[in-house]
């Protein structure tokens, strides 16, 4: 019987003792197929693959995470780690872009202020 590796478990693991893990769970993945050859446990062959799967999904998080902090104060991220967002919003103007004025509409606004009105009581 295959017991399921919990994700929350292997959080707290560093990166020799989740490559440790992966080893072993590929060596039961195997062991699985071989005795499914001969005739039996065919049906515990998905847990042990999902298994493989939660182990390297967690490694990967894990690496992803690191690289994020480690370009956290660098001037470029790497394309995969940037936010997705829509392709629009990556190509809209910032907001300093969005608040600049040319000359001419600098000028407008300092020779016409907005007008003040003392309106009575």
């Amino acid at each position: 019987m295959v017991s399921a590796v919990k994700a929350h478990e292997l959080r707290n693991k560093n990166k020799a003792e989740l490559i440790k893990v992966l080893e072993e769970q590929k060596q039961k993945l195997s062991e699985i197929r071989v005795q499914k050859v001969a005739g039996g446990r065919s049906q515990e062959i998905g847990e042990a693959r999902k298994n493989v799967a939660r182990v390297l999904t967690v490694i990967n998080q894990t690496q992803r995470e690191q690289l994020r902090l480690f370009y956290q104060k660098k001037k470029f991220t790497p394309l995969d780690l940037r936010v997705k967002k829509t392709r629009a919003m990556r190509r809209a103007l910032t907001p300093f872009e969005k608040s600049k004025k040319t000359v001419r509409q600098q000028k407008k606004d300092a020779h016409f202020p907005l007008r003040k009105y003392a309106v009575k009581a």
